[in-house]
């Protein structure tokens, strides 16, 4: 089984990349191969909505930007997927955004196979307020998508702002790593 996690922060150190290695520490335990992939600060765009993903057929989109069909092929590979987000304004990061957007708009033309039953989770890195919102968005994702959402023992975010302020974050780091226990739980469940 495979997990890959995706840093919507373009800070590659930062309290989002850091909550995700926690959950990733728990999976690795469990035996569950993992992978980070940093999302944040690439040149990636938002879907058009042309609709080409769904007369190719293949699972990819016709844009060509930096890497998101990587970014979809990965995910394709995976049992499990984390998005990561800092919180912006109440909201993902744009490059979360667009990652939901094109691999969401591709999944659906294509049948929705690319991502129904896997299982997914969120990881969200907020200053003070608004991660509600970011986490629901992920959420809100993976559950049109037909996937299965894994939780933890609080909503999956930290309140830390300067990078290593998650470590400051006693309850934080429990959610975080009963995440990581639930989630390979989970896919060992489903899978």
């Amino acid at each position: 089984m495979k997990v890959v996690a995706f840093n919507g922060s373009p800070r590659v150190n930062g309290n989002t990349s850091q909550s995700i290695k926690m959950v990733l520490a728990e999976l690795e335990e469990e035996g569950i191969e993992t992978e980070i992939v940093q999302l944040g600060g690439r040149k990636v765009f938002g879907c058009l909505a042309c609709g080409k993903c769904g007369e190719m057929k293949n699972n990819r989109c016709v844009r060509k930007d930096d890497e998101m069909n990587n970014f979809i092929q990965k995910i394709e590979e995976a049992d499990g997927i984390i998005i990561g987000s800092p919180t912006y304004f109440s909201n993902v990061s744009t490059e979360v955004k667009a990652l939901i957007d094109r691999c969401g708009y591709v999944s659906k033309s294509n049948g929705g196979a690319l991502l129904r039953g896997k299982v997914g989770t969120s990881v969200v890195s907020v200053r003070r307020a608004g991660s509600t919102f970011t986490y629901s968005a992920i959420n809100f994702f993976f559950g049109i998508a037909e996937m299965v959402i894994c939780s933890s023992s609080y909503w999956n975010m930290t309140l830390s702002r300067d990078p290593g302020d998650v470590q400051n974050d006693d309850e934080g780091i429990q959610t975080f790593q009963t995440l990581g226990k639930n989630m390979a739980k989970l896919l060992k469940q489903v899978r």
